[in-house]
This record gives structure tokens, C-alpha cells and sequence, in this order.
């Protein structure tokens, strides 16, 4: 017999609220006073500025203090032109404005993870987010399954697959980036993550929620990637807890936010980044759209802190692992984090 959370999932959000119908008690995960949450000050790192002869190590200093305070940064200067990521965005909300039946043409089971769809039942006890998503798996290529990509609209597959491109470059100067931030050899997290680095697009529909007081978009967690590339629109949702308060990320219209996870940020770099926990509140006008490349470690490929983080000073804190994010995944169905796992 289907549980509850099973057939809540087996329907879309997006089509409960076309229904008028409230959130069922399995969305209902707060009691808390909404109080307005202060927008957070997220540095803002020039990326073009990271190649710069003049002005490199500055910005490589401020991209430090970004990962060591916040976890994560605004990307500008990126290199993809604004036209084509409000190109993006415009597919993305096409899509979820397709009919019902045309959307369900592409859409997961209740268990499965990629596809259209919710995210599979968490365990007993655990709320639902009031979201519908895509996920797709974009690289590497042999591993994607191309029944759940839209062939409408029509541009999607196109521009789905110039995105994969430009997120190869962006990682690519990130990951150098970061490591030369630490006075490490450029290519060291690069080398950790593996020739056949693992991406998947997340393409995220938070709609209109009338009860944004007691359901969330999405629960709190860390991301179990390396680090989560984000695109949003011009709706704010996305919230970062610092200092137990909840911080608003501001929408920057041409800006990447590049957050890291707990392959990056803990294991890799011996816990010294940090890994920021958030989540999306909901909104009661206006409907939120946003698209995340999660960027992990080629599958069985074994990680830990890299040469250079692990010294008589700060001794090893976390050990090599395999696969982490399937860990990570288990835990996040329970509510939970999966970090102890890794530690020494």
C-alpha cells in the first residue's frame, strides 16, 4: 500500500495549486514567526579579475575569505553572456508553463531521482518541499538519459547542452582558482575531482504557496557535491544560515552563485572553507525558478584533503572516502548530515 508522502509525490505541486488546494499536513514543516530575514552579504568575486597580473591576488584573497566566512560567493565576469543566461531562464520557465500531460511525457517514478517530478519519499517522520523539479545527469555524455530531456521548448536541448559547455569552463577556472587562493598547485582539486567529473542540472519550480509561514521550498541541508553552480531569477528564496540566522541571497541578474559542498568544502580542503547550510523559503505572489549544475567527483574515485592542507599545525580532520554523495543522499532523506562519516 502507498504511503501518504508516495502519493503526495506521485502528483505535482505546481498542479495543486492550478486546484486551489492547501498544502496537506506532509508540507507543514515550521511553526516559526516569519520574521524578515536580512539579505546576506555575500562577497562578489570578478572572475575575470582571477587572470588579471594586477589585481589577481587581491581577488584571490577576497575569494578565500568568501569560502572561510560564507561558503560560497557571487560569480561575475564569468564569460557567458547575459542574453543567453536570460535565455535560460526563459526555457526553464517555459517548460514548467507546458501543460500537465506534456510535462508528465518526461516524468520520474516516485522512487527514481532523475526526471521530472519531486524529489523520491524522504523516511517516515520527514516533511515534503513544496517544489516541482527536473534533473538530468549532463555529463559525462555516456551517462545521460536523454527520454527525460523536453524536446520542447524547442531550444531546450541545445541550450541545455551549451550550458553543460560553459559550466566545464566555469569549474575549470574555479576549481584552479580556489586552490591558488590557498597557495596550492593550481590543478590539485581538479585532479581530485577526475577527468569524467560528474554534473547534473537541477531545474528548480518553487510555486506560490499561500502558508509561506509554515512550508519551505526546500529543508535545510548541505549540498553532498563538490560544489552546486546556481542560477537564479530575480525572485529571491534562496536562504544561507550564519550564525544561526537565516540570511537572504540577494538576486544579482548576470551573477552565478557558486556554493560549495562537502566533497569541496570539508574533505578536499581539510575543513578549512566552510559548508553552508540552506534552504528556500516560498512565496505568496510570485513563482521561483532556478537552475543548479551540482559538480562531484567522478564516480569511485577516492578524495580526501589535498597535499598541502594537512600539517603538523592542523593534522588530518577528515579521511579519504568513495562516493560520498550517495552517503550524503541516505542522510538527507533522514533529515540529516553525512559529514561524521567522513571524519578521522
Amino acid at each position: 500500500m502507498a504511503s501518504l508522502a508516495d502519493v503526495l509525490l506521485s502528483r505535482r505541486v505546481q498542479e495543486m495549486v492550478i486546484n486551489g488546494e492547501e498544502p496537506e499536513s506532509l508540507y507543514i514543516c515550521r511553526h516559526e514567526k516569519q520574521a524578515p530575514s536580512p539579505l546576506a552579504p555575500i562577497p562578489i568575486i570578478d572572475l575575470n579579475l582571477l587572470s588579471s597580473s594586477t589585481e589577481e591576488e587581491e581577488e584571490l584573497h577576497k575569494l578565500k575569505s568568501a569560502l572561510c566566512s560564507w561558503g560560497c560567493f557571487q560569480a561575475i565576469n564569468h564569460g557567458i553572456p547575459s542574453c543567453f543566461l536570460d535565455q535560460l531562464r526563459h526555457v526553464t520557465r517555459e517548460f514548467f508553463q507546458l501543460p500537465m500531460e506534456e510535462k508528465n511525457m518526461y516524468r520520474k517514478g516516485v522512487q527514481e531521482v532523475e526526471g521530472y517530478g519531486g524529489d523520491p519519499s524522504p523516511e517516515e517522520g520527514q516533511f515534503l518541499d513544496w517544489q516541482d523539479r527536473l534533473l538530468l545527469t549532463v555529463y559525462p555524455q555516456d551517462l545521460r538519459d536523454t527520454k527525460f530531456w523536453p524536446q520542447n521548448p524547442i531550444s531546450f536541448r541545445e541550450d541545455l547542452e551549451n550550458y553543460t559547455c560553459k559550466m566545464r569552463m566555469v569549474t575549470g577556472i574555479v576549481s584552479k582558482s580556489m586552490a591558488k587562493s590557498m597557495q596550492l598547485e593550481e590543478n590539485c582539486f581538479l585532479d581530485q575531482f577526475g577527468e569524467r567529473a560528474a554534473m547534473q542540472a537541477r531545474f528548480n519550480y518553487y510555486p506560490c504557496c499561500q502558508r509561506p509561514d509554515i512550508v519551505l521550498g526546500l529543508k535545510p541541508h548541505a549540498d553532498g557535491t563538490g560544489y552546486t553552480i546556481i542560477l537564479q531569477d530575480e525572485v529571491e528564496g534562496l536562504q544561507i544560515l550564519q550564525n544561526q540566522q537565516w540570511f537572504t541571497v540577494p538576486t544579482l541578474p548576470n551573477a552565478l552563485l557558486i556554493l560549495m559542498g562537502d566533497q569541496m568544502e570539508q574533505i578536499m580542503t581539510n575543513g578549512i572553507f566552510k559548508s553552508p547550510v540552506h534552504r528556500v523559503v516560498t512565496n505568496t505572489e510570485k513563482a521561483r525558478t532556478s537552475i543548479a549544475v551540482f559538480y562531484t567527483p567522478e564516480k569511485h574515485k577516492e578524495i580526501g584533503p589535498v597535499d598541502g592542507v594537512v600539517h603538523e599545525e592542523r593534522p588530518a580532520v577528515f579521511k579519504k572516502v568513495k562516493d560520498y554523495e550517495i552517503t550524503h543522499w541516505e542522510y538527507y532523506q533522514r533529515g540529516m548530515r553525512a559529514l561524521h562519516i567522513a571524519h578521522v
